[in-house]
């Protein structure tokens, strides 16, 4: 049976179409809070319809992920993905190489907590190939 955002009670609006520039599938981004009165970090609201994710990126103050919804995946570069269900807490490391997303029969919503830097919040590479995708499934 899938598991999609359509058949509950959403905690935030999707907000807006995720571009596919940075995106495999359809996602949506809300952010929460646009930047602190420091300026140190943005909080925004993440949902993937199943099967998507997106690219592989690199953050210079590192991110933290708050999985609040559905299936999902975390993968740094090199390493075995790692799956994450509601309740997981991924912290990010500055300049890790890594991409998260929907499992394929899953929708996943998670909270981002991104640091801004000089650098700038995010440092998009290349996408997630549908292989690296796939094996992450078994």
């Amino acid at each position: 049976m899938m598991n999609t955002t359509e058949n509950k009670n959403e905690i935030f609006p999707k907000g807006d179409k995720a571009s596919s520039d940075y995106f495999t599938g359809n996602a949506w981004i809300k952010i929460l809070v646009p930047k602190d009165e420091t300026g140190t970090y943005v909080v925004g609201n993440v949902v993937f319809e199943p099967g998507s994710r997106n690219n592989w990126h690199t953050h210079a103050a590192g991110q933290i992920l708050l999985v609040i919804d559905g299936i999902g995946y975390y993968q740094e570069k090199n390493k075995a993905a790692r799956k994450l269900i509601k309740g997981d807490v991924v912290v990010i490391p500055s300049n890790i190489e890594h991409w998260h997303g929907a499992a394929k029969d899953s929708s996943f919503t998670h909270i981002v907590i991104t640091n801004n830097s000089p650098e700038g919040a995010v440092n998009w590479l290349s996408p997630v190939t549908d292989e690296e995708y796939l094996s992450c499934q078994l």
